[in-house]
């Protein structure tokens, strides 16, 4: 469905400059009619009027003949239905055609792309615009962030928000979470950053013990036998089971060097050996990973960031000079002036940017060629014919006004030719 835009006040006071040439030329005909008829009558006044009659009789059939040649380019002329006449709307899908042929065999060419971009610097310029966002084009930045956020309101919450959960539901999914714990905790243990996490592992027993010491007590008491808990041995037992395991978590914390702390370590080598090479532990981290991830609580934590983004980006978008005046405006300066500085960066985000730009020409050059003829196609013939001519009317008006101006000096020169021979 096509909408129309009703005109404003300011377009009918100042008219299309195509609309203003044609009231021009269609202007100039009327006058040299009118000269013609004035001329005619009063030709028997003086003979230098007769020069004048052909003048304005030669510019009123000059000006005739382009209006008729200009006005069948779009329509019939007066409604009349003649041959070859209204070319343009009659041929409209041929044009469309033509024009994405055009398009295909002279810019959507992955050659023609690559040559064109070699020539342009896009990491420096923007480089530039980052380094200095207040010296770029006012009307370009609103514009552009105008649009944005036009197009992040604009798109289905509900769809796009499940999309982006199912992305990063995705992605980490296809983490192989385990090798990477494996790395960590083989690299913490190469450099000795695995000792506080064993201090706070033992410290951490220590206050369990210290919280549950009745649990201990109950178990020794329900399996001591009736003996025991008539002399009162279970609970001189149950205190020097408490105060071994608690003389056993001093000393582990005290000496780096005990047993039982440097078994631990043991067991967490083999812990970080079979996390980046045992199969089978892989997969268990694998499951637990993909527990964790299809969690309830999990998708909400997810769903709520992408809300935050999405939020974030929808207040830099409409206060962009707010935005580039906070951290994220000093790292994007910074940004800029590493991409002005650093050459062999801008080397790569050029290479980078005219790679994607082939990519996109060879991949998607025949969808833009079809985008285009569709689109045409779609046209109905008024829409052709008004943005064509709204587009090269001006100089079809000025045609018209040439020859008006070119016939009546064609007819001057044929008077004075006969007048003189």
């Amino acid at each position: 469905m096509t909408l129309l835009r009703l005109p404003r006040p300011k377009d009918l006071l100042t008219p299309h400059p195509a609309r203003r040439m044609r009231l021009v030329a269609t202007g100039m005909l009327v006058a040299m009619a009118a000269l013609f008829i004035a001329a005619r009558a009063t030709v028997h006044l003086h003979p230098a009027i007769a020069f004048v009659q052909a003048f304005a009789e030669a510019a009123m059939v000059g000006g005739l003949a382009d209006w008729f040649a200009v006005t069948a380019l779009f329509r019939h002329p007066l409604g009349l239905p003649i041959p070859h006449t209204a070319i343009i709307p009659r041929n409209k899908d041929r044009i469309g055609d033509t024009l994405a042929l055009f398009l295909r065999d002279n810019f959507l060419i992955p050659a023609v792309v690559a040559r064109r971009m070699r020539h342009i610097d896009v990491a420096a310029a923007a480089g530039r615009f980052l380094a200095s966002p207040s010296e770029g084009d006012g009307r370009l930045r609103e514009g552009a962030s105008r649009l944005i956020a036009d197009v992040l309101e604009a798109l289905d919450q509900e769809r796009l928000g499940g999309m982006v959960k199912g992305a990063i539901g995705q992605r980490l999914r296809g983490i192989n979470i385990g090798p990477l714990v494996g790395q960590a905790i083989e690299a913490a243990m190469r450099d000795g950053r695995h000792g506080p996490v064993m201090d706070g592992i033992i410290h951490w027993a220590d206050r369990t013990l210290e919280a549950n010491d009745h649990l201990i007590r109950q178990m020794v008491q329900e399996r001591a036998g009736k003996v025991l808990r008539w002399t009162g041995l279970d609970e001189n037992l149950a205190n020097a089971i408490i105060d071994g395991l608690r003389k056993m978590l001093a000393d582990m914390a005290a000496d780096p060097g005990h047993s039982l702390r440097l078994k631990a370590e043991e067991g967490m080598a083999k812990l970080a050996f079979d996390l980046q090479f045992d199969l089978e532990m892989q997969a268990k981290v694998a499951r637990i990973r993909d527990e964790i991830v299809d969690n309830p609580a999990m998708q909400r934590w997810i769903e709520g960031m992408w809300e935050q983004a999405r939020g974030g980006l929808l207040r830099a978008v409409r206060d962009p000079g707010k935005a580039m005046a906070g951290r994220l405006g000093e790292a994007l300066r910074a940004l800029g002036g590493t991409l002005q500085e650093e050459a062999r960066l801008r080397l790569v985000i050029n290479r980078f940017v005219r790679r994607a730009a082939v990519g996109a020409t060879a991949s998607y050059g025949d969808a833009i060629v079809r985008l285009v003829s569709d689109t045409v196609r779609g046209w109905d013939a008024g829409t052709v014919t008004s943005r064509l001519e709204n587009a090269v009317g001006r100089d079809l008006q000025y045609i018209r006004i040439n020859g008006t101006l070119v016939g009546g000096l064609v007819g001057l020169a044929i008077h004075m030719i006969d007048t003189l021979f």
